[in-house]
């Protein structure tokens, strides 16, 4: 896959960092393969990460987040004296991040026969939800008439 250079642009434009991260971020993910996950929109506002975690415990594995980007980071520990034959169960250490939208909150996470489920929920700000405005106006019964002629 070709990469892209977006230094140039860095010089030039000023207050579109987020954007060229979120660039930089969506051409390294077409690099990135590990672990396996799936992403489920479970309603309008509720979403669903699933992750193939085979072979770590809850124990070695870590969540966190911090300003919008859900960052989830694996550490395998060596056992020692293991002598593998073949080894196809991949135990390496990963990191893997997910850019969440605005007003996605996590709302939990459950770790269950090697599948990691995380929970998400977008939640709008009362300020910022659609509400209907009062239309100020005159009543009709305040209205007084000056004359009356007939035509």
């Amino acid at each position: 896959m070709r990469t892209v250079d977006f230094s140039p642009l860095f010089r030039s434009a000023i207050g579109f960092d987020r954007l060229f991260d979120l660039a930089e971020a969506a051409q390294r993910a077409g690099e990135e393969g590990y672990p396996p996950y799936n992403i489920e929109r479970l309603d309008e506002n509720r979403f669903q990460i699933s992750v193939a975690l085979a072979g770590f415990t809850p124990e070695e594995v870590a969540l966190t987040v911090e300003q919008n980007v859900l960052t989830l980071e694996g550490h395998k520990s060596e056992k020692d004296g293991k002598t593998f034959l073949h080894r196809g169960i991949s135990a390496r250490n990963f990191k893997r991040q997910f850019t969440l939208a605005d007003h996605v909150e996590v709302k939990g996470a459950s770790f269950e026969n090697g599948l990691l489920v995380i929970d998400l929920q977008r939640e709008i700000p009362e300020a910022m939800k659609p509400r209907r405005i009062a239309i100020n106006g005159t009543a009709p019964s305040n209205v007084t008439q000056i004359e009356s002629r007939a035509a």
